[in-house]
């Protein structure tokens, strides 16, 4: 069986399951109205009904029961154990009766990707550049698109050396006992937050209230994603020009680009395969 948990007590993986076990306690009505708002902006509608959404490294689930909510009929997977059982948590919460399927595995798995089927969406949202092999995975991802379906993606954007300094920062991290790892995680939100009171980025890391709870964009957390952003590893990032040409050649066309502006983040792509254009397989 899939699991990543050895890879993790080496050091080389981040325990992004335990990340998101701990996020979904969070997650409320709001929450959820704010992870369909993202969705519904690119995607250019609120209604997914009768169409199929492919959640590949679902993470919380949060957007695979957003998916749901707008009547997508969903399957989720991931490879962490944990974040397969926080999405599982999440789904017996809020949708126990949901056309949802959820399961461990992993994009980089070839026989297992061969047997998923064609999807009218698939979603990996900041997933494909954790597997270090993110073309690979991003190959494997389009090829799981119907015939006029549509991928929806986001990668972290290249930002040369700086980039190259955070992946120092997220192996050194993973490879850190706890204190080190708090005063990373302490060190990394002074750096990105520098502009504000040094107060502000102690209270976030401390996760007090005034900053945990009210939702940031897509729903999510200012203190999760920041330890999501400091431990985050296997880590790759692109320019969105190597991501275009990538994707064109296997028969793709853009429909929604938002970029970080050329700064730390990720940059979000749609994709829709060309008319006739021949899913993979």
């Amino acid at each position: 069986m899939i699991d990543g948990r050895q890879e993790v007590l080496d050091g080389d993986r981040f325990a992004f399951g335990n990340n998101w076990r701990a996020f979904i306690e969070l997650v409320d009505e709001g929450r959820i109205k704010a992870a369909a708002g993202s969705l519904a902006g690119p995607l250019g509608t609120t209604d997914l009904t009768g169409r199929t959404f492919l959640d590949v490294g679902c993470g919380s689930g949060l957007f695979s029961l957003a998916a749901h909510r707008m009547g997508a009929r969903v399957r989720s997977f991931d490879y962490d154990p944990d974040s397969v059982a926080a999405t599982l948590a999440l789904r017996d919460r809020f949708a126990p009766d949901a056309d949802w399927t959820v399961s461990t595995g992993s994009i980089l798995d070839e026989e297992g990707v061969a047997g998923l089927g064609r999807y009218d969406i698939v979603y990996s949202w900041g997933v494909l550049h954790h597997t270090g092999e993110l073309w690979r995975a991003m190959d494997n991802a389009a090829g799981l698109v119907a015939p006029d379906g549509l991928l929806f993606i986001s990668i972290y954007n290249d930002q040369g050396m700086e980039s190259r300094m955070w992946r120092r920062v997220k192996r050194r991290y993973n490879r850190s006992g706890a204190l080190a790892r708090r005063m990373l995680v302490l060190g990394s939100a002074a750096y990105l937050y520098r502009r504000k009171p040094l107060a502000t980025a102690l209270r976030m890391v401390r996760g007090e209230t005034t900053l945990v709870r009210p939702p940031r964009a897509r729903g999510m957390s200012v203190r999760h994603d920041l330890v999501d952003w400091v431990g985050g590893y296997p880590f790759e990032v692109a320019k969105p020009e190597e991501v275009f040409a990538f994707m064109r050649e296997r028969g793709f066309e853009l429909r929604h680009l938002k970029t970080c502006a050329g700064g730390i983040g990720c940059n979000e792509y749609l994709f829709e395969r060309a008319s006739g254009t021949p899913a993979r397989g």
